[in-house]
């Protein structure tokens, strides 16, 4: 169970957790999903980078927390009820590692299939594609679907080990 009748499985092939940002709709693979919790206080760290929000602690561990519009040069928004923290497990470069990403709102948690998934145009969007997946084209329109992965770099993941 689980494959396609013709027994292949894609890696952009699946689940999303879908959120917006700015007005714009975009997934994540509910795999490295942990848990969505609602905003909470944020202890900033000094000499992060500027998206980097700064620490929380949940349940007695400490994952650092970063705010997706800044990490895409789109306008900081005063946050409300419905702005959420998705906590992700990302593999860096230092191996597997829990963060929190501050976004508007959660949407739903959509089956998107390879077919609707096309690759990144090179224009037209205000973030780097090498953190895009794909354009997942759906009736709602079209959803981006981030690699969350490569969000952050790995020397901006450097900076976020050492202040652990």
């Amino acid at each position: 169970m689980g494959k396609h009748m013709d027994g292949k499985l894609t890696e952009r092939d699946g689940k999303y957790l879908t959120f917006s940002l700015a007005g714009e709709e975009y997934g994540i693979g509910i795999l490295q999903v942990k848990e969505i919790i609602g905003m909470m206080p944020i202890t900033s760290v000094p000499r992060t980078p500027d998206f980097v929000k700064g620490v929380i602690n949940l349940r007695g561990k400490v994952i650092p927390v970063i705010d997706l519009r800044l990490r895409f040069s789109i306008a900081e928004s005063q946050y409300t009820e419905r702005t959420c923290i998705i906590v992700v497990e990302i593999t860096t470069d230092y191996g597997e590692m829990v963060i929190g990403i501050v976004v508007d709102a959660v949407s739903e948690v959509l089956t998107i299939k390879e077919e609707h998934i096309e690759a990144p145009p090179s224009f037209g969007i205000n973030l780097d594609s090498e953190y895009i997946l794909g354009m997942a084209k759906l009736e709602g329109g079209v959803k981006i679907l981030l690699d969350i992965d490569k969000v952050l770099s790995s020397k901006e993941i450097s900076l976020l080990e050492q202040n652990r």
